[in-house]
């Protein structure tokens, strides 16, 4: 198995706009210079140009729309996420959600982009669901606890490992992340120990007064 991948959701927190963007996708990719961990940073689509072209770790985007190249105005397509320098994204964030036929087109443009593609999930049953478009991971984020103090790992590590076991039995390809309120090492480490391959947060590092030092303590144990 591969090194755990801590994926930072950088959301639209006024801490990230503008040049916020860039600082935090430096301070992401100097802990994972430092540390070796894998770190992939995804800020707002409208910086996600410029922070590609910034730092030298992966960077997806937060949200692609089911359109290939041409009469698309106003929509994010995979190709124009791809051609700025992004490597995956996310799809249906519980911030952000989609039906089912949108999910399935999106992921099989991403594919004919090479995008890797991220699918959020409420709960097993949508996260099975998910596995069943074959996308490269599915996280699992209970919608109660994001953004909030108590990690989904602590709160209902039940979930995480019934998410585990029923993604696995759907697709062998699909690799399980687990969020929602996860802020420190041991959060992730407890992910990782529950048979998560990595974990996606976001107020936890973006809202800190020292987003590197919270991503130091985030790898530490990974």
């Amino acid at each position: 198995m591969s090194k755990p991948v801590v994926i930072v959701n950088f959301k639209a927190y006024r801490e990230v706009d503008g040049k916020g963007a860039d600082t935090l996708a430096t301070a992401c990719a100097a802990v994972s210079e430092e540390t070796g961990a894998r770190i992939i940073a995804v800020p707002p689509t409208v910086e996600l140009g410029r922070v590609a072209r910034l730092v030298g770790i992966p960077v997806f985007a937060q949200n692609v729309d089911p359109y290939a190249p041409g009469s698309a105005t106003g929509w994010i397509t995979p190709s124009m996420v791809k051609a700025c320098g992004a490597v995956g994204t996310l799809i249906n964030h519980s911030e952000h959600q989609v039906q089912q036929r949108i999910l399935e087109e999106c992921v099989k443009l991403c594919k004919g982009c090479d995008l890797t593609t991220v699918i959020c999930s409420n709960d097993v049953k949508s996260a099975v669901r998910a596995a069943g478009l074959r996308p490269d991971y599915v996280a699992v984020e209970p919608p109660e606890l994001i953004g909030g103090d108590i990690s989904v790992t602590a709160a209902n590590p039940k979930i995480v490992e019934d998410t585990v076991e029923a993604v696995r039995t759907a697709s062998h390809s699909v690799s399980v992340l687990c969020g929602a309120g996860v802020k420190t090492g041991k959060d992730v480490r407890t992910a990782v120990d529950l048979g998560a391959q990595g974990v996606l947060l976001a107020s936890g590092v973006v809202k800190a007064k020292d987003p590197a030092g919270a991503l130091r303590d985030l790898v530490r144990y990974i």
